[in-house]
């Protein structure tokens, strides 16, 4: 089946899409006493441990944004939310095949529904977010809400580029259940080596000894991290007030639509025995 064909049939069964997207956001926090509540506080916990850790001890000077803004919280969560949506996208994709055995085994549908209703239950959840994180700027004299329009296909691009990912990840574990743990070591790797908790002009300050690698160089090698642009281009929209490079948003566009036909074509080379595997 082609990659047209796929997106064909999905789009055939977006009510089934739908179903699948109600049911992940009810089963996310069902059975606990806030609910829905989990979903700002375990961002809000998160940030108040690094701010803590680098804001106040190790004392990681946060840039200068819009009029004069100085806040390691703010400048801390532009980029963590960010992250926060493609880990859940990636992780619960992985996860969902596996997940969903018995679903599989019993009902013939486009498997890849099950990863992309992670990916648009995880949308709603970044919309909260992102929705609260406008409302503190403002309590902080900030007005982002005329970024909205930018914000929005930015927050969709990322979403795609989790989706490639999480559909490539999804089959992979099918076959391979070692891989939830590497990639749970990588994701860790991955979070130190975006700037979340750090400005990126640090990366920019480092001084290396090798004389075969200059820090030119290294700056480049860096920068091919996907989310090291993502973090940047949220942080430009919300805390600078300014619409991020074209250039890092056409390597974002290449990147994701790369990454997305990448797990396409692999989900689509190896669903073929999925309900025999599970």
């Amino acid at each position: 089946m082609s990659v047209v064909a796929d997106v064909r049939s999905i789009v055939s069964r977006r009510e089934l899409l739908l179903n699948l997207t109600v049911r992940e956001l009810r089963g996310k926090y069902k059975g606990t006493v806030l609910g829905w509540g989990w979903s700002l506080l375990n961002p809000l916990a998160t940030t108040i441990i690094f701010t803590l850790v680098f804001g106040f001890v190790l004392r990681v000077p946060p840039p200068t944004g819009v009029d004069g803004l100085s806040n390691y919280a703010l400048f801390l969560l532009c980029a963590l939310l960010p992250w926060n949506f493609l880990s859940a996208i990636m992780t619960g994709g992985m996860g969902s095949l596996v997940a969903n055995a018995n679903l599989i085994k019993k009902t013939a549908f486009p498997r890849q529904l099950l990863v992309i209703s992670v990916a648009t239950a995880g949308i709603v959840t970044f919309a909260i977010e992102m929705s609260v994180l406008l409302v503190v700027f403002l309590f902080f004299g900030v007005n982002s809400l005329f970024f909205i329009p930018a914000l929005i296909p930015l927050l969709l691009l990322l979403a795609l580029y989790g989706l490639g990912l999480g559909l490539l990840l999804s089959v992979v574990n099918v076959y391979f259940r070692d891989a939830s743990h590497f990639v749970g070591i990588f994701m860790q790797i991955w979070f130190y080596a975006t700037p979340i908790i750090y400005p990126r002009e640090l990366v920019d300050r480092v001084i290396v000894d090798n004389p075969w690698v200059s820090t030119y160089q290294l700056d480049t090698l860096y920068a091919l991290n996907p989310m090291v642009s993502f973090a940047e281009a949220f942080r430009d929209l919300l805390y600078h007030q300014r619409l991020p490079e074209a250039n890092q948003m056409i390597y974002l566009v290449a990147v994701t639509a790369a990454t997305l036909l990448l797990g396409m074509l692999a989900f689509n080379r190896w669903q073929g025995r999925l309900a025999e595997e599970l």
